[in-house]
């Protein structure tokens, strides 16, 4: 099995470390190569970032189908362009949040998110809804630390997230905890066993997932809204992006 792993955004040490995870998490006999955009924002922090983060990640994936892969994952917590990328490949494409909180919905009655930035709470609270999950997260949390901060031994991040981890546990009766950040994918265990409570890495979630659907037989559907992109030409600089 070939899993294509797309970072939206243009850190490629971010790149490199989500990569990582994705392959730690990984069965045997799985290839996992992990890529990002050449364009696009450096990382993905709320709305306007997500508009032009997602032309990038369908043209990755779009390579990525044309290459061959079996499935592919979107590895931003946002899961920007999720659905256009999964009407651009015809295997299966999976978001790192919507992985991560069916997971979290399997081990926990309710669970709560620990993301980056306060902006991108509203975001993750929509896809919450879409997916059918919202009554099932307690709260989604910010623990005020930039995305590139992430790579920062110096900004604290670990000490921050842990901080939200007692707040979620002791005020919103959180059983389990959703790393919201693709970012955070190398920190789930330690701080599982710090607070005594399961914690999802969105990353190793859907690479499990993934791995279940190829296992199965099942990719997307193409009957619906999913279907292949009608044939047109784009202008200007999503020419790139012409439906193949």
């Amino acid at each position: 099995m070939r899993l294509l792993v797309v970072n939206p955004n243009t850190s490629a040490s971010m790149t490199q470390r989500i990569g990582a995870a994705a392959r730690a998490a990984a069965g045997p006999g799985v290839e996992v190569v992990a890529v990002n955009p050449a364009s696009g924002p450096a990382s993905i922090e709320g709305y306007f970032d997500e508009v032009f983060a997602a032309p990038g990640l369908v043209e990755e994936v779009a390579k990525g189908d044309a290459a061959g892969f079996d499935a592919f994952i979107v590895a931003c917590f946002d899961d920007t362009g999720l659905e256009a990328a999964r009407s651009a490949a015809r295997g299966p494409v999976i978001g790192i949040g919507e992985a991560a909180f069916h997971l979290a919905s399997l081990i926990a009655h309710r669970f709560s998110a620990v993301t980056t930035l306060s902006r991108s709470i509203a975001p993750i609270e929509a896809n919450l809804m879409k997916y059918g999950l919202a009554t099932r997260c307690a709260r989604v949390r910010a623990c005020e630390v930039p995305v590139l901060a992430l790579d920062d031994p110096a900004s604290g991040a670990r000490e921050k997230m842990s901080a939200e981890i007692d707040r979620a546990i002791a005020e919103d009766g959180a059983e389990a905890i959703v790393l919201g950040c693709a970012g955070m994918a190398e920190l789930a265990a330690a701080l599982a066993r710090r607070h005594g409570l399961p914690v999802v890495d969105g990353v190793a979630a859907a690479v499990k997932l993934a791995e279940a659907l190829v296992g199965l037989g099942l990719a997307t559907s193409k009957l619906g809204p999913y279907a292949r992109p009608l044939p047109k030409t784009f202008a200007g600089a999503f020419a790139g992006l012409s439906a193949r």
